[in-house]
C-alpha cells in the first residue's frame, strides 16, 4: 500500500465489526473441508442476476431493491456516502488531540486523509479513497478501498445514531491507519459474489465483485432455473426441475442455516469462501457452535445464536422468516407483535390486567428490546459510541416491562 496522498496535495484533509482471524503470512485461517458439500463455489455462469429475477418476479423486485439487504454494499459516490463533505461536519477528532481524520471532496473522489495539526504543513502522508460503502446506512455505514486487488478498511465510518462520522468499530481511538485488510468473511455477508484470489487473503478479482445482496443469496444460483422456464416446457411449479430454492419449503433447521451464513457473529470458515448456497447445511462451511444456555449473547454478535435460546423457538415452528419478510423493508417493531399473537393469547400476559388491550402491540418492545451492543462501538474522540440494536432473545426481561408498563399507565 502507498500511503501517499495520491494526487490530493496536503489539503487533503468504518458485519462491520464481525472479524475472522487472519494468520501472520496473511491468509485466512481456515480448518479442514473434508465435511464440505461443496468443495468450490459456483462459477459465476451459474447466476442469473437480478435484472434476470425481475422479469418474471416485479413485484418482489421492486419492493426488495430499497430493503437494507439489497443496498447493504454499493459504489461510493454522492449518492450513496451518508456522511457530509461540508467544512463544517467533515472532520473527525481522536482522542489524541493533534491528530484529525478529515474526509474531502476532491476531482477525483472522496477521501479520508489523516492529519496533523499540530504540523499542517506535513500531514501523516496517509489518505485513501472511498471505494465501496458497506451498509445500508440504517444504522450506520463503513468504507473500504482499493489498492490494486487488495481490499483494506478507511478508519473513519458514519453513525446513523449520530449522524455523524466516527471512528471505524475496532480502531485505536488516538492513532490512524489504513491497513486492515477486509478478508473474504466480511463480503461473503455484504456482497452477492466475488472472485478470491488468496494470498493475501484481503485479495479478490475487482470485476468479479457484485454489490448489495441479491436474489439469489437466498435462493440460489438461478441460471438453470432462468433457462428452464424460457424454455418451451417450463417445469412443473414447484418442482425440484424448476432449479431454484423456495426458502419457505426448507426445513426449520436449513432455513437457519441460510440466515447464520450472515447473522451468527464472527466464526471461522470451514475452508474457501463463496461454497454455500440456500439449502446446504452451515456447519459444513462455518464453525458455528452452540452458546451456552447461560452465556450472554450480544444483541448483534449472534442474532441467530439468540433466537434458538428463546422457549419459542423450541416449538419447531419459529424461523426468521416467522416475522421477517425479506422482500420489503419492515421498520415497525408494533406490527411485528402479530406474529407473536398467532401462537399467544394476550390475556394471558401479566400485564394484560393493568394494561388491557395497550398491550397489543407491545410484544416485540417487551420481549426484544432494542439493546446496547458491547460488539459493535466506535469511537468519537475519547466518546465510546454503542450501537442501539434489537434483541433477538425473546425472553422476559423485567426492567424493560416495568419501564413500558409505566409509560403506558401515563396514557
Amino acid at each position: 500500500m502507498s500511503g501517499t496522498l495520491r494526487a490530493l496535495g496536503w489539503r487533503a484533509l468504518m458485519l462491520i465489526a464481525s472479524t475472522v482471524a487472519i494468520l501472520a503470512a496473511g491468509t485466512v485461517r481456515m480448518t479442514s473441508v473434508a465435511s464440505a458439500e461443496r468443495t468450490e463455489p459456483p462459477p459465476p455462469s451459474a447466476y442469473a442476476g437480478d435484472a434476470a429475477c425481475a422479469q418474471c418476479h416485479a413485484q418482489q423486485a421492486s419492493t426488495y431493491g430499497v430493503t437494507p439487504h439489497a443496498k447493504d454494499s454499493a459504489v461510493a459516490d454522492k449518492h450513496h456516502i451518508l456522511g457530509s463533505f461540508s467544512d463544517e461536519h467533515n472532520v473527525l477528532r481522536t482522542a489524541n488531540p493533534n491528530l484529525i481524520i478529515a474526509m474531502t471532496r476532491e476531482p477525483n473522489g472522496f477521501f479520508q486523509s489523516g492529519i496533523n495539526i499540530s504540523d499542517p504543513k506535513h500531514p501523516t502522508g496517509e489518505a485513501e479513497r472511498f471505494d465501496i460503502v458497506i451498509g445500508s446506512g440504517r444504522h450506520g455505514q463503513t468504507y473500504l478501498y482499493w489498492d490494486g486487488d487488495q481490499l483494506y478498511e478507511l478508519p473513519v465510518s458514519y453513525s446513523t445514531w449520530k449522524h455523524e462520522w466516527a471512528m471505524s468499530p475496532g480502531y485505536p481511538p488516538d492513532k490512524v491507519h489504513f491497513d486492515r485488510p477486509v478478508v473474504p468473511r466480511c463480503l461473503e455477508c455484504h456482497s452477492s459474489y466475488f472472485q478470491w484470489l488468496n494470498p493475501p487473503a484481503n485479495r479478490f478479482a475487482k470485476d468479479s465483485l457484485v454489490l448489495g445482496i441479491g436474489c439469489e443469496r437466498c435462493h440460489g444460483p438461478g441460471a438453470l432455473h432462468v433457462e428452464r422456464e424460457r424454455s418451451a416446457a417450463p417445469p412443473p411449479r414447484g418442482s425440484e426441475q424448476e432449479a431454484i430454492v423456495n426458502p419457505a419449503s426448507l426445513t426449520q433447521e436449513r432455513q437457519m442455516s441460510l440466515c447464520s451464513l450472515c447473522h451468527a457473529g464472527a466464526v471461522a470458515p470451514i475452508g474457501a469462501p463463496m461454497r454455500f448456497v440456500a439449502g446446504d447445511n452451515i456447519r459444513n462451511y462455518l464453525e458455528i457452535l452452540p452458546p451456552s444456555p447461560d452465556a450472554p449473547v450480544d444483541v448483534h454478535g449472534n442474532q441467530v445464536g439468540a433466537l434458538e435460546q428463546s422457549k419459542c423457538f423450541g416449538s419447531g415452528k419459529l424461523t426468521c422468516s416467522t416475522c421477517h419478510d425479506v422482500h420489503r423493508v419492515q421498520e415497525n417493531a408494533d406490527s411485528l407483535s402479530n406474529h407473536c399473537l398467532t401462537c399467544h393469547k394476550m390475556q394471558t400476559c401479566g400485564t394484560y390486567k393493568k394494561l388491557g388491550a395497550y398491550i397489543q402491540t407491545r410484544c416485540v418492545e417487551c420481549h426484544m428490546p432494542v439493546q446496547d451492543s458491547a460488539k459493535i462501538t466506535f469511537s468519537e474522540g475519547t466518546n465510546t459510541l454503542r450501537a442501539e440494536l434489537r434483541s433477538h432473545r425473546i425472553a422476559i426481561y423485567s426492567d424493560v416491562s416495568e419501564r413500558v408498563e409505566r409509560r403506558l399507565q401515563r396514557k
